[in-house]
């Protein structure tokens, strides 16, 4: 019965983000960038992961509160005893039942301390679930980019392939007219040949690269569908002292290393405190007695506990809490360094993907300009096949650096806007 029950437990925490992931996408829909962005925020299984601790560090803070109200207790019980003598037989039979209530009135601070405590940890187990929502942005879109490379790597190979065998028409014909050599013939279809195998892996790279955005979505089972031709270039206008600051003001991750540390610091106040007494009131009404109907009485007063030695157990917990924060400290600063790091690179990876652009896209039209002529002057009887084979390949390689370089900037831009914080 156990097992059914975790079973059934297992299984509804997981359905959320596991069924349905043809509810989500139609089959041949076209998802755009920001559609993949949508699943993956709403399926992702890592956020829902996140949005559990936030829930879990709202449940501490009215733990925490617990100690503002009053604790009542009810509790009953039925006693049997024996004589010790061997002389005699008789026992007696006690019945109790008794109701107390018991409230803080002054722990120094203890309780609204615990509460501030909890609401610094709930604030920020709310910037891990930004940071995670970020990362999982930037997986989707790098994914995405990756997807749309792969899908254009495969159109340049397929063209390569159709020009290749267009070639190899014109050299049979060119043969069999008896103006060209054997040569060119087998040639072509080496040529063809080799294009056809650069096809099959470009093929392949698309089919994996829509399961790693499938992967990235959080829906692994998704079914086929395409995305949109969005690889473009827009100028990002950003300097890198701007982006910088940006970054250090919206970094979720560095946020919440600040609020533990501010956490922390509480914390050393909460240790201290058990050097503090603390006052309560209680009250209790009790019935017992041997046999029903059973007597009855009340009592009321005022506590207060005052901790003399506990075996240096505040003052190892108040060193523990200077040791937690001194740890923070150090993560802070770890973490600003960290920032500075991915900002930098990210940065000067846009502005090299944007220099490769212009670059690649003049390499595009050179080696188009040198194809026409390549195939103009076979065409004309002038030329030979291995012109055409290097202005070809030129021509592929050239459209897939470009491609590249898109890609590039693309995810760049995207890397940078999550090192700053910002989407």
């Amino acid at each position: 019965m156990r097992r059914v029950v975790l079973a059934v437990a297992l299984f509804l925490l997981v359905l959320p983000y596991s069924a349905g992931a043809e509810d989500v996408i139609n089959k041949s829909e076209v998802l755009t960038l920001k559609r993949c962005v949508e699943i993956a925020l709403q399926k992702h299984p890592d956020i829902f992961a996140a949005t559990g601790e936030v829930e879990v560090n709202q449940s501490r803070i009215g733990q925490a509160k617990a100690n503002y109200y009053p604790q009542v207790e009810v509790s009953s019980g039925y006693k049997k005893y024996s004589s010790v003598s061997k002389t005699s037989n008789n026992s007696l039979n006690e019945y109790s039942t008794s109701a107390t209530l018991k409230q803080g009135i002054y722990d120094f601070g203890k309780t609204s301390t615990e509460v501030d405590i909890q609401t610094l940890n709930r604030e920020a187990a709310t910037s891990d679930l930004r940071n995670i929502k970020e990362r999982v942005v930037l997986n989707v879109k790098q994914a995405y980019y990756g997807f749309l490379q792969a899908k254009q790597n495969r159109d340049v190979a397929d063209e390569t392939v159709k020009q290749f065998d267009q070639h190899l028409q014109q050299a049979k014909g060119f043969y069999e007219a008896g103006t060209k050599p054997k040569f060119d013939v087998t040639k072509a279809e080496v040529d063809l040949s080799n294009a056809k195998l650069n096809l099959i892996k470009a093929a392949n790279a698309l089919r994996i690269a829509k399961v790693v955005l499938d992967n990235a979505m959080g829906i692994p089972n998704a079914p086929e569908y395409t995305i949109e031709d969005t690889l473009l270039y827009q100028k990002y206008n950003m300097t890198l002292k701007d982006a910088i600051d940006k970054a250090y003001e919206n970094r979720p991750d560095l946020k919440s290393v600040i609020t533990k540390k501010n956490a922390a610091e509480s914390s050393i106040e909460v240790a201290k405190k058990g050097y503090y007494p603390t006052l309560s009131a209680n009250a209790g009404y009790d019935w017992s007695g041997e046999k029903l109907p059973l007597q009855d009485g009340w009592n009321v007063g005022v506590t207060i506990t005052l901790p003399i030695f506990s075996g240096y157990l505040t003052d190892y917990q108040v060193q523990e809490a200077r040791a937690n924060l001194n740890v923070l400290k150090a993560q802070e600063e770890s973490f600003r360094q960290g920032v500075l790091l991915e900002v930098q690179q990210a940065y000067l990876n846009l502005r090299e993907a944007e220099e490769r652009i212009s670059t690649a896209q003049l390499t595009v039209k050179q080696a188009q300009e040198n194809l026409e002529l390549a195939n103009g002057r076979y065409a004309a009887g002038l030329g030979n096949p291995i012109e055409v084979t290097d202005a070809q390949i030129s021509y592929s390689n050239a459209k897939t650096s470009h491609i590249q370089a898109l890609s590039d900037y693309n995810v760049a831009m995207a890397s940078l806007e999550k090192a700053m914080g910002v989407r």
